[in-house]
């Protein structure tokens, strides 16, 4: 796990969205933080930070504290609202648990040793089914991503959610069957080749029977003429 990032908050008396304009005049991005048996709680929080959170690659999937007049407050950032222009964040969602508490959480999926797969080697590519996986996990032990390992996959082989590695005590959200990851398909052009072969095939054989049968028209044509000169 990576570490814990920590975003410096202020309270926000005013609500709204001219409370939100404000906010974002003043360089802060404004937030809510909900869940927890409390209140909703209006806040701002520092651009920079938040940037800080976006750039790490995991801030709707990981844990983060609010600091507040020296108090921490462990939350999970739930959702984030960016400018449509510029990109830049204009809201967050941020939602209030406890460090032993089970959370449902999306955590990537990330593949390694590509070149040791002789699938791949052969021609083979990755079709990847799952880029994400939900996990039901203790919120202090949210992984950043899962690690698929392809060594030793042939074409044909795939990669299972058993094949995983979990954080102790985690599980994921489907528990009824063991889902696929990602699997070693063959070359598509292969595939392309063998059914315009199978076609081009049915389509001799239909023109052989289709002079065969003309022809046996023609013969039995031939034989009635015959038979009507005698």
């Amino acid at each position: 796990m990576s570490q814990k990032l920590n975003y410096n908050v202020v309270m926000r008396e005013r609500t709204g969205k001219g409370g939100a304009r404000e906010a974002r005049r003043n360089g802060m991005v404004p937030g809510v933080i909900y869940g927890g048996g409390e209140d909703p709680v209006a806040v701002s929080l520092k651009l920079n930070e938040v940037i800080k959170g976006i750039n790490s690659g995991h801030f709707l999937t990981s844990t983060a504290n609010l600091v507040h007049d020296g108090n921490k407050q462990l939350v999970i950032p739930q959702a984030i609202q960016l400018h449509p222009v510029t990109d830049m964040p204009v809201h967050v969602d941020l939602y209030r648990v406890n460090a032993s508490q089970i959370i449902a959480v999306e955590v990537p999926v990330h593949f390694r040793n590509e070149d040791e797969a002789p699938g791949l080697n052969q021609g083979g590519s990755l079709n990847i089914v799952r880029f994400a996986v939900e996990l039901n996990v203790r919120a202090d032990s949210i992984p950043d991503f899962l690690d698929a390992d392809l060594a030793g996959l042939q074409i044909g082989d795939n990669v299972k959610i058993s094949d995983i590695k979990l954080p102790e005590g985690a599980e994921p959200a489907i528990t009824d069957r063991d889902f696929t990851i990602a699997t070693i398909v063959g070359k598509m052009a292969e595939i392309v080749e063998d059914v315009e072969e199978e076609t081009d095939a049915d389509e001799v054989e239909a023109i052989n029977q289709s002079d065969e049968d003309g022809e046996g028209e023609g013969d039995d044509a031939a034989e009635g003429d015959d038979e009507s000169k005698e």
